[in-house]
């Protein structure tokens, strides 16, 4: 099954470095339109999560979610974080590391937008995943 969101190993890796810091974690992808734009990792429960924000799934045991009109933009879209040196945006956890989260995309085939389609939408978000 095609998953909605995947994370590279160096974001993989980060993610890791910050559980050991702050524990539990989400990321919310609130802005922008395509690659580059930086998904924000809060620690779980710092972001109220709208019941209009779309949950895609999980990257390293984290929920990933979208704002509905982001959403609409990346829905043909395999979102892929992405972990690069630089800093951080806003109130993103990685900010002082010296590295920042950024988001990828790869269009899904005709296949896995059919496979998408048969699941129906994705879950609106209400902090629960």
């Amino acid at each position: 099954m095609v998953e909605r969101v995947v994370a590279t190993p160096a974001a993989e890796e980060l993610i890791a470095r910050l559980k050991a810091i702050h524990g539990k974690l989400m990321f919310h992808q609130s802005g922008g339109c395509c690659d580059g734009s930086a998904p924000m990792c809060y620690p779980a429960g710092e972001f109220k999560v709208g019941g209009s924000d779309v949950f895609l799934g999980r990257i390293a045991g984290c929920p990933v979610y979208i704002g509905a009109a982001q959403f609409e933009y990346w829905s043909h879209t395999q979102l892929i974080i992405d972990a690069v040196p630089g800093r951080g945006a806003g109130f993103s956890l990685e900010a002082p590391e010296g590295m920042r989260f950024l988001t990828r995309g790869r269009v899904f085939s005709d296949a896995e937008a059919e496979d998408l389609l048969a699941l129906g939408p994705p879950a609106r978000g209400d902090g629960v995943h």
